[in-house]
């Protein structure tokens, strides 16, 4: 397994909230925690910008892709609206969180509630060859469902 170091910043304010860590040893993803003064409710179909408290710099030929929890998901309708989003390794900005509410009711955003995950990837940069024709293949021009369900 490997292990890269990234270097964050908090906000001001936000020493209280936790960094960014995994659940378990096996865990991919590092839990994100919200930076919200008390409480913020999400209304049923709603979008709501939630601050994490934290800069990150993700270090060349990497970013973190932001992802929902599945947990918020299945139990309250709670998840991104650009999923996964994307911190390339040139943003410094705040890290924030774009919430939507799927579910039937309102949900509560509590301070220093774990609200979505981060993995963070390697990055492969894709150079363009423009050719006259590309090779066919069994599914060719098979569009949506071709493949079966």
């Amino acid at each position: 397994m490997n292990t890269i170091d990234i270097k964050v910043k908090r906000k001001s304010g936000c020493e209280d909230l936790s960094l960014p860590r995994y659940a378990t040893d096996g865990s991919s993803g590092m839990d994100l925690y919200a930076d919200v003064e008390g409480e913020v409710v999400l209304e049923t179909g709603s979008i709501q910008l939630i601050s994490t408290g934290l800069y990150i710099a993700v270090p060349r030929g990497y970013e973190a892709e932001i992802r929902p929890r599945s947990g918020l998901a299945l139990k309250h309708g709670i998840s991104l609206v650009n999923s996964p989003g994307t911190i390339d390794s040139d943003y410094r900005g705040l890290l924030s969180i774009i919430l939507i509410n799927h579910g039937k009711d309102p949900f509560v955003v509590k301070r220093g509630e774990r609200i979505a995950q981060m993995v963070i990837k390697e990055v492969t940069r894709a150079r363009w060859e423009e050719v006259g024709e590309l090779e066919e293949t069994v599914r060719s021009s098979g569009g949506f469902g071709h493949s079966g369900i």
